[in-house]
């Protein structure tokens, strides 16, 4: 698809969300309410209770930090979300939602990749971007949203 074809997609005069003043000045606040979630964790319809704070792990045997299995500009995407130069993906490991049709099993129920704390995946956000992805795609990430709430303010001061 060309570059033109592309463009048909985008948006005239959209802003981002996060670029909004009021929204990134609340935005560590939001990430300590979503960070909460984790004490006595209700993350995702699993509603473990255990306290990931505390590195206990409940169903996604997620603790306190993400575990990535991979990230890359992904250039196999739908034309309208890779743009041209690819979709900053990030895959997550151990999702517990167990859909009937996913076509992501083996990355995301495996335990594969690396535990990674917020800076560390703040530091590929950033990366992804630089390296010119229009997007970032998080992929089966319900069981970690407070954690890449958490990562959005230091990534988006970044």
């Amino acid at each position: 698809m060309t570059r033109a074809a592309l463009d048909a997609f985008v948006i005239a005069g959209f802003r981002a969300a996060y670029l909004d003043p009021e929204i990134r000045r609340s935005l560590p606040q939001r990430a300590a309410s979503a960070l909460e979630e984790l004490r006595c964790c209700r993350a995702c319809p699993r509603d473990c209770k255990v306290n990931r704070l505390a590195n206990e792990t409940g169903v996604c045997e997620t603790g306190r930090h993400a575990l990535v299995s991979s990230a890359f500009p992904h250039l196999s995407e739908e034309d309208c979300l890779r743009g041209w130069r690819g979709s900053g993906t990030i895959f997550f490991s151990m999702c517990n939602l167990g859909c009937a049709f996913c076509q992501n099993w083996e990355i995301s129920h495996q335990r594969s990749g690396r535990r990674m704390d917020v800076s560390a995946i703040a530091d590929v956000l950033l990366a992804l971007q630089s390296g010119g992805c229009h997007n970032i795609n998080l992929v089966t990430p319900t069981h970690v949203v407070p954690q890449i709430v958490e990562t959005l303010v230091l990534a988006i001061d970044g």
